[in-house]
């Protein structure tokens, strides 16, 4: 069963207890299922369905380093959407086509010289690739096939489990501060949730970036496998997850994550808002072009 679609209005795994009888019966598939593909292709994400076992492979693919801008982010969101609205997908595994990395994060040239029109529209769409796979109802796992910072980082914390490739130059963590930037509230949340309040504190403070053998010690990750294992150990790990009950797993994955989805959909606006004021002041502005002079003087 899945909850999302039988939820009218609330996203994901909110609102499972008062309304999980009205969807006991499995999810709602609109026509807008029927006419879906079992695989599909755009120009940043290729998405392959197996209906035998109801799983899907959503591999990124926006050159080069898979950054998350405002166009690749709603390509993720409608992906997202119909998996989610198909009720015979049940999980999701994301990964990267591209060479060495998962994500290298949220896209520095959406923040730096826009007007604050378009930074707003560019933070609604990471809040909403966030609510979308946080609050998914799908069983979702990361196979971190690459370096995974800051946005790539959240995006892999809001699966239900992460297998990293054993590579000691891949890193991952929340390393905003390093750009003068800060984490906001529900990355911070996310982390916490995941690492403990002390931990995190010191990972975003000093925007640390961990190695996969520190992932793993810290619980940032769950599993450290061969570069060439994450997706074959990704997809036994699925089978795990999937050998649940859907109702039971995802009543617990909403006790566990609701009231942090309930905080952030409280405060969208607020955090928009906090968002423009702070990326387009003058000092975060130069901060975010020094860091892009410095990358394109290591390029040269």
């Amino acid at each position: 069963m899945a909850l999302r679609a039988c939820l009218r209005g609330k996203r994901g795994l909110t609102g499972v207890f008062s309304q999980l009888s009205s969807c006991s019966h499995g999810r709602v598939s609109p026509v807008l299922v029927a006419q879906q593909r079992n695989n599909s292709t755009s120009q940043k994400v290729q998405v392959d369905f197996d209906q035998s076992t109801g799983v899907a492979v959503l591999r990124m693919q926006n050159p080069p380093v898979n950054s998350l801008s405002l166009e690749f982010l709603t390509e993720i969101c409608i992906n997202l959407e119909k998996l989610e609205m198909d009720k015979s997908c049940r999980g999701l595994i994301v990964t990267s086509n591209r060479p060495k990395v998962f994500s290298a994060g949220l896209d520095i040239f959406e923040m730096y010289g826009k007007t604050p029109e378009r930074c707003a529209e560019f933070w609604k769409a990471v809040q909403e690739m966030w609510l979308k796979l946080y609050g998914s109802s799908m069983a979702t796992i990361a196979a971190i096939n690459g370096s995974s910072p800051a946005g790539g980082c959240l995006m892999c914390m809001t699966c239900d489990y992460r297998i990293m490739a054993d590579n000691p130059r891949y890193t991952i963590g929340l390393n905003e501060t390093l750009l003068g930037i800060v984490a906001p509230f529900w990355f911070k949340d996310t982390m916490t949730n995941t690492l403990g309040h002390r931990t995190t504190e010191l990972a975003l403070q000093l925007g640390s970036l961990y190695s996969p053998a520190e992932a793993l010690k810290i619980g940032l990750v769950d599993q450290v496998v061969p570069e060439d294992q994450v997706l074959t150990t990704a997809t036994e790990a699925m089978s795990k997850w999937l050998a649940i009950p859907d109702h039971a797993r995802q009543i617990t994955k909403s006790m566990m994550r609701k009231s942090t989805i309930d905080r952030l959909t409280a405060n969208r606006e607020s955090d928009i808002k906090n968002f423009v004021g702070f990326v387009t002041k003058a000092s975060v502005q130069k901060s975010l072009g020094m860091y892009l002079e410095m990358l394109k003087n290591r390029k040269a």
